[in-house]
């Protein structure tokens, strides 16, 4: 049964919601426009009740009373001031799902080919870190296959800088998904007294890596520095669309040495940029 033609007692249809801002289609289109300009994002039609949800936070945060009124100020305003909100901005509309050891399968084909590589210095780079827990598990990987004192050097960036920040401090709760009581004990110390139930990544794994913040749509590719020998960029160009995707996949071909690995998501396929990236493994591309 059709829930939008029969919804549940006590609901309203998604047009007759009432709404604390005035946000229509113009100022929805606005947004669409400014954060596919900012941050490569290609939000659908569907997603306008989301922009408002999470948008309206930063009205009532900044004391804007409309969309309009904050998309105005948003675009007139330069400087530090300015640039902060556009950080807030985006940071409100990028989506962050990840969790310890997602999609398993790539960590057992890194171990292999860490281990093909062992002995030479290696750059990981970790493009959509999110709240740490790709990029950690990098880590854990690069110590359980080559050693903590291994010559690899992972950086691990994000747009969004609130997670980021929370990915830097690498607090988590000790039944987040992904680990078991093995990697627990050995990557990770234990919180006690009014810390109970949380872990912290152990110093010696996170030296492993360094967090920066980094948007997939800069000019600044150059600040990354030497060539990555791995890439994970995984779930994050589903929200591109395939102009954007094919730039990015340049650049990172730029940012690669030849025969670099590139990891993506399990619904992501570059089969069409045989030029710069041919298929390795299950979403595994390497650099041509």
């Amino acid at each position: 049964m059709n829930d939008v033609l029969n919804p549940p007692a006590g609901s309203l249809p998604a047009d007759r919601v009432e709404q604390e801002f005035p946000f229509g289609k113009p100022d929805f289109d606005r947004v669409r426009q400014l954060i596919y300009q900012r941050a490569g994002i290609s939000l659908h039609a569907g997603k306008q009740a989301m922009v408002y949800s999470r948008l309206s936070r930063r009205l009532r945060e900044t004391g804007h009373r409309s969309f309009a009124d904050y998309l105005q100020w948003l675009e007139s305003h330069s400087g530090p001031a300015g640039e902060a909100e556009w950080q807030e901005f985006i940071n409100c509309l990028t989506t962050n799902l990840t969790s310890f050891f997602r999609e398993e399968h790539h960590f057992v084909a890194l171990a292999q080919d860490l281990k093909a590589r062992a002995g030479k210095p290696l750059r990981v780079w970790c493009s959509a870190a999110s709240t740490g827990e790709e990029p950690y598990s990098i880590a854990m990987t690069v110590a359980e296959t080559l050693g903590a004192n291994a010559p690899v050097k992972i950086v691990a960036s994000d747009i969004d800088t609130k997670v980021l920040a929370t990915a830097q401090r690498g607090v988590y709760t000790a039944e987040s998904r992904g680990l078991d009581a093995q990697r627990l004990h050995r990557h990770f110390l234990r919180g006690t007294g009014a810390n109970a139930g949380r872990i912290r990544v152990k110093p010696e794994l996170a030296r492993l890596i360094e967090f920066r913040p980094f948007n997939l749509m800069s000019a600044q590719w150059g600040s990354l520095g030497e060539p990555f020998d791995i890439v994970f960029c995984r779930n994050v160009m589903i929200y591109f669309d395939a102009p954007t995707q094919r730039r990015v996949l340049e650049r990172m071909h730029g940012a690669m040495r030849p025969g670099g690995l590139l990891y993506v998501g399990h619904s992501e396929n570059f089969t069409d940029a045989r030029d710069v990236f041919r298929l390795r493994g299950k979403t595994i591309y390497e650099r041509v």
